[in-house]
């Protein structure tokens, strides 16, 4: 990898970051949740930051560039070093098979429900109802508020923002069905928490040579965080 002379603010971890994307929005939490600060640079993605493509050829987010000049550009891998600076308890366990499925099929088939103008619109309502029998099978692993016990962690974290992708195709269809009452309420609870309300802050698009903000770390290091 070319060496890069890209300023960091404060010398913190920097993200590349963008806000409605599922994988840049369960890396910011993630890193919002284990209290790490990191400067986070909002991108649009039809306009994407010649450093970032340079760190990571494939230019897509969630980019991590760490400190040491190393860089992070999988999401669910960004997830595990979030976790893994922090006391992790072993029942809190990610369950990534779960994850796995939900990273490959659900994702295949929310891709071509949502975004079935790209695809084969006459399949839509198959692959909807594709993804919907993976969220039926939820059922049993929603015993309690969130998968991982009394409070979200990785696996909630790993599937919800995706979930949410779902479920803005056809809000008042999703809302309306039958038969997954466990998951529209697992993923109510998920948007009016407040730990998902605070990585879904807006914030302007980053430019070469401009600082980017700081983002998350605990609350007495949070000065310079933009509103």
């Amino acid at each position: 990898m070319a060496v890069t002379t890209e300023r960091r603010l404060d010398d913190l971890p920097v993200l590349y970051s963008f806000r409605r994307c599922p994988y840049a929005m369960r890396a910011r939490l993630a890193i919002a949740q284990n209290d790490i600060a990191v400067e986070l640079r909002e991108v649009l993605l039809r306009d994407k930051p010649e450093h970032m493509i340079e760190l990571s050829a494939k230019a897509t987010v969630p980019v991590l560039w760490l400190a040491d000049g190393s860089v992070i550009d999988e999401s669910l891998d960004i997830m595990r070093w979030a976790f893994g600076s922090r006391d992790f308890r072993a029942h809190q366990e990610p369950d990534f098979d779960l994850i796995g499925a939900f990273d490959t099929r659900f994702k295949h088939h929310l891709d071509r429900y949502k975004y079935a103008a790209r695809y084969d619109p006459d399949a839509a309502l198959e692959h909807r109802d594709a993804a919907l029998a993976m969220l039926r099978d939820l059922k049993p692993r929603l015993q309690g508020d969130w998968l991982s016990g009394e409070e979200p962690r990785f696996t909630d974290l790993a599937l919800l923002p995706f979930i949410r992708q779902y479920r803005i195709a056809d809000i008042a269809w999703f809302d309306g069905v039958e038969g997954i009452e466990a998951v529209q309420q697992w993923l109510s609870r998920f948007l009016q928490w407040q730990g998902f309300q605070d990585v879904m802050q807006k914030y302007p698009q980053w430019r070469t040579g401009q600082p980017g903000v700081r983002f998350a770390g605990k609350p007495s290091d949070a000065g310079g965080c933009a509103s």
